[in-house]
């Protein structure tokens, strides 16, 4: 499982022993209110689901002090979101440093996965429960401080669905902190759309469907089923990690905000996130709600379906934020073939690649209330990864009428409001095949 050898044994008991992989874990450029900045984004993590029953106890006096933190002038102890020797998939474990040392060998060179602003991560295989692991080891001076880590150890241990990476534990000892997740084998999507070895075979199209499928469940749950809803203001492709046959599963959770209920419309906070991906009317007012997250999940959709980066600043200026590239081509249905990406050598069909760009068009839409809720896009991707709208059934596009009112219509299907919402005359955009 994995390339991280299943030798059922640590560093400590084979010095030896190597660690054989390829990084999951890239770089992008992070958004603040006043500035950009280069940072680390994705990293680890494994098709280990159903072992949280394993972890090892851990005794509730022997929680270090450091575990107390302030955040925003309160006191938070980390105590309450650890194993307290009752088997339960929802709380984390407290590792020692000694046991992260002898998982990594005491971080090894040949160990290491990659490093960004949040600092290094290395794989590690935890002997006594026989699981493989990416271990961050947060860098004291980089861009995740102790709110970040908080945030995400709680959201980590809030939440639990096959679409989340899973967070195994954390440690917080001798002034350091890290924080222990699943590995995923295949690294994140962002590696196998882009910069791909030469001679290396791209993602055909219902796998590139299927994950953005089982991503979009893993925001639905965040948004519809988490009690209270999340958004995690951090969505790319950096940030889908892949399991065992392109399982996919969100991860990073450091910038993740409880969402608003009842009657507020959004959350007011210092605007994150990551450069190309960020909804402009976040960006521009720092209001941020649960379709701010639907924009950065249609950039990762494009992102799948054209092979294109989010922002890339080596192509003309036109075509380096790949949103501002797509608008134009959105409005005509000739041009939908520009879209896809070369490597899938046109083997897609027709009509679930038109189908697929509505939905993208929808989400990225200037307008946040025209963008669609997640489980709307949940219903239509599911049903383009089925492969069942090759057959004349037309995938139902959020917004869109119902298929009893596109009677004698199955192969014109529309959307509006793609255009810019200063254009006089929006366009329409036209998905018949």
């Amino acid at each position: 499982m994995g390339c991280f050898p299943s030798c059922g044994k640590s560093f400590e008991d084979d010095p030896d022993q190597e660690c054989d992989g390829r990084t999951n874990f890239r770089r992008g450029r992070r958004v603040t209110e006043t500035r950009s900045s280069h940072h680390g984004t994705s990293e680890r993590r494994e098709a280990g689901d159903g072992e949280e029953g394993n972890r090892a106890d851990v005794r509730m006096d022997e929680v270090p002090l450091q575990t107390r933190v302030l955040i925003d002038g309160k006191e938070i102890d980390l105590a309450g979101l650890i194993k307290d020797g009752v088997p339960d998939g929802s709380k984390a474990r407290m590792f020692t440093f000694k046991e992260l040392v002898a998982a990594t060998g005491n971080f090894r060179p040949d160990c290491f996965l990659g490093e960004g602003g949040f600092g290094k991560v290395y794989k590690g295989y935890l002997s006594d429960v026989g699981q493989e692991v990416a271990i961050k080891q947060l860098d004291p001076n980089g861009l995740q401080g102790t709110k970040e880590f908080i945030v995400e150890v709680t959201m980590l241990s809030m939440v639990d669905h096959p679409n989340l990476v899973k967070l195994i534990g954390f440690c917080v000892e001798r002034d350091q902190k890290h924080l222990v997740y699943e590995f995923m084998p295949l690294r994140s999507l962002e590696a196998h759309l882009h910069d791909l070895p030469q001679n290396t075979k791209g993602l055909d199209w219902y796998t590139r469907m299927k994950i953005a499928a089982g991503a979009a469940k893993g925001l639905e749950y965040l948004h519809d089923k988490v009690n209270p809803p999340i958004i995690h203001r951090d969505l790319k492709s950096a940030n889908v990690l892949l399991g065992e046959e392109y399982h996919p599963k969100l991860s990073d959770f450091g910038l993740a905000k409880v969402g608003p209920t009842g009657d507020r419309t959004h959350v007011s906070t210092r605007v994150m996130g990551t450069y190309g991906y960020c909804a402009p009317d976040y960006a521009m007012t720092g209001q941020l709600n649960f379709k701010s997250d639907i924009y950065s999940f249609g950039v990762v959709l494009l992102e799948l379906i054209s092979g294109r980066k989010a922002y890339d600043p080596t192509k003309d200026s036109g075509e380096q934020n790949l949103v501002d590239w797509a608008r134009p081509l959105f409005r005509d249905r000739k041009t939908f073939p520009l879209m896809a990406d070369p490597s899938l050598e046109r083997r897609y069909p027709v009509r679930g690649l038109h189908h697929a760009l509505a939905i993208t068009a929808m989400c990225v839409h200037r307008r946040p209330s025209t963008r669609p809720v997640i489980s709307e896009v949940v219903s239509a991707l599911t049903y383009l990864a089925s492969r069942e709208h090759e057959y004349g059934h037309p995938a139902r596009i959020p917004g869109e009428p119902s298929s009893s009112s596109m009677t004698g219509k199955e192969d014109q299907v529309t959307a509006e409001g793609i255009a810019d919402e200063d254009d006089e005359n929006p366009e329409r955009l036209n998905l018949g095949d």
